[in-house]
């Protein structure tokens, strides 16, 4: 029907964008967890460790049910475990610790950017105006959010870290995106997740050691500005929603958008933390963080309103196959229509 793939693209492209905000939201609402586990007495390498390692425990039995990629896709397991979960937790905690929040914040989310300098220089695959527009203004906005003016620490290593961060960021871009153009032959994102996780386990025991960590505070309770609530909460929080749910709803969103667009509306994970921690944690808002944050917002709804590349002139110009035996267009035809 006239109209009809449109209309399929148009709805995968909004559910695409809908579980990039999810993504986001729950990706967003980790520190807020997290920051009064830190405050309690965890280490925030154990932190991670605990996130990491309480989520693979939960999609265990997905990772066994899609045990066949093991075989078949083990580089990308490999890759989604090193890069995408524990190389940017690892380089961005690490970075934290020589450098302002808000300088490494802001330098991990040049991954946009990143991104999209990957898919035109290294894929050579054509980016639009809007992408590019709506990474500029998230990048800006994103400065005034994390109020990168507030301190500077031209610490080297520090900003290697942060950098490190947001190349594993891209890497999560990336290879989210592997197979989604394999029809049937793709593999899960579940699966992906699931065997990226364990990997990322194993890598965040080495660095994390979490046999040094101190098991009683999470035992005990956590102070959420002026309130104490039971420290497990937060980690099930930190394990289920700031974990699970993100890598799947994030995974998904770059299946149904591409890692370009996908990116930009991940910047809205730094608005929302910045949010969340004003509601929940008390931390308030400066005007020029309510500014950039709307700057993000308008960036990344700029972005994903772009339409993916036109196809070569040559082959719209193509002619019509031939009918097939039953009088409607040809599979050839309805693939070139729908490019």
């Amino acid at each position: 029907m006239p109209g009809s793939h449109g209309e399929r693209s148009g709805r995968g492209k909004g559910i695409g964008l809908g579980l990039a905000l999810v993504s986001a939201v729950a990706f967003g609402g980790s520190g807020v967890a997290a920051k009064p586990l830190i405050e309690a007495g965890l280490d925030p390498l154990h932190v991670v460790w605990l996130r990491v390692a309480g989520a693979a425990l939960v999609m265990l039995p997905v990772a066994w049910r899609h045990r066949g990629l093991l075989r078949s896709r083990p580089a990308l397991l490999a890759g989604f475990g090193l890069l995408a979960v524990a190389g940017v937790q690892a380089c961005y905690f690490a970075a934290l610790s020589r450098i302002p929040v808000g300088v490494a914040l802001l330098i991990e989310y040049l991954a946009p950017a990143l991104v999209l300098g990957w898919v035109r220089f290294v894929q050579r695959r054509p980016v639009t105006r809007a992408a590019a527009l709506g990474v500029v203004l998230a990048v800006g906005g994103l400065a005034c959010v994390v109020e990168v003016w507030a301190g500077l620490s031209f610490d080297a290593v520090g900003l290697l870290l942060a950098l490190g961060a947001a190349c594993c960021q891209v890497g999560y871009f990336v290879l989210s995106d592997q197979g989604s153009d394999a029809g049937e032959d793709a593999p899960d994102p579940l699966g992906v997740i699931a065997y990226g996780l364990l990997v990322g386990t194993v890598v965040l025991t080495v660095v994390a050691r979490p046999w040094g960590m101190d098991w009683s505070v999470l035992a005990g309770g956590a102070d959420l500005d002026g309130a104490t609530v039971p420290a497990w909460t937060l980690l099930v929080w930190i394990v289920l929603i700031a974990t699970v749910v993100a890598y799947v709803t994030g995974v998904l969103s770059v299946r149904r958008l591409s890692p370009q667009v996908a990116g930009v509306v991940a910047c809205l994970e730094a608005v929302i933390a910045t949010a969340l921690a004003w509601v929940i944690l008390g931390e308030h808002l400066s005007a020029p963080q309510i500014v950039g944050g709307a700057v993000v917002l308008l960036g990344a709804l700029i972005a994903q309103s772009s339409a993916p590349a036109e196809p070569a002139v040559h082959e719209v110009a193509r002619p019509p196959a031939p009918p097939s035996a039953d009088g409607g267009p040809s599979r050839d035809a309805d693939e070139v229509a729908s490019v």
